[in-house]
């Protein structure tokens, strides 16, 4: 994700004190066996990926018995009603799925009549998507039921604990970014 990105999707830009990883209390590692090796427990990137697979295996399991679509169909068409009238690549950028996910997920949604598109006008081979009634009608059911799940997903966490864990979440997503350029 680069900075045009963020700035996009409207990422709050919050002050940073560079505080990890060397003020950290936990420590992303242990020995075993003499060997360093990761200790889930305190391992940022295992959580992350533990929640987040869980979170899209559960949600995606539910929309398509409840909607006929998956978490990556979902994602789209959350997309589209933030941005309408977007290209794929787009889509591709701002909810980080990859080329192949999002072509095989528009093309569902058309597949069921949930979206529409028009050829730009400055190239014929890009298509500019939309959501049409249905999509959005979709978006609306498929929406509630994602609160829900939210909803669920927070009970229990202190309201002023979640405003800190945003924003920590927050910072690591802009931190993505100097992943990405140091894998490049």
């Amino acid at each position: 994700m680069n900075v045009s990105t963020r700035q996009k999707i409207d990422l709050p830009n919050e002050d940073s004190v560079q505080l990890c990883p060397e003020g950290r209390l936990s420590k992303p590692t242990k020995i075993f066996q003499g060997r360093q090796i990761v200790d889930i427990t305190a391992y940022t990137p295992y959580f992350l990926s533990a929640v987040n697979n869980a979170l899209s295996r559960g949600a995606s399991k539910h929309y398509l018995k409840k909607f006929g679509i998956g978490i990556v169909e979902w994602r789209v068409v959350s997309m589209l009603a933030i941005e309408p009238e977007i290209r794929a690549r787009r889509i591709c950028e701002v909810v980080a799925l990859d080329k192949s996910g999002t072509s095989r997920a528009l093309k569902r949604l058309l597949e069921l009549k949930h979206v529409s598109f028009d050829a730009s006008k400055s190239d014929s081979r890009i298509r500019i998507w939309r959501l049409n009634a249905q999509g959005y009608a979709l978006h609306d059911k498929v929406l509630l039921e994602a609160l829900e799940r939210e909803r669920t997903l927070i009970t229990g966490v202190d309201p002023a604990d979640l405003e800190i864990f945003l924003k920590v979440i927050r910072q690591m997503l802009r931190n993505v970014e100097k992943l990405e350029s140091h894998d490049e």
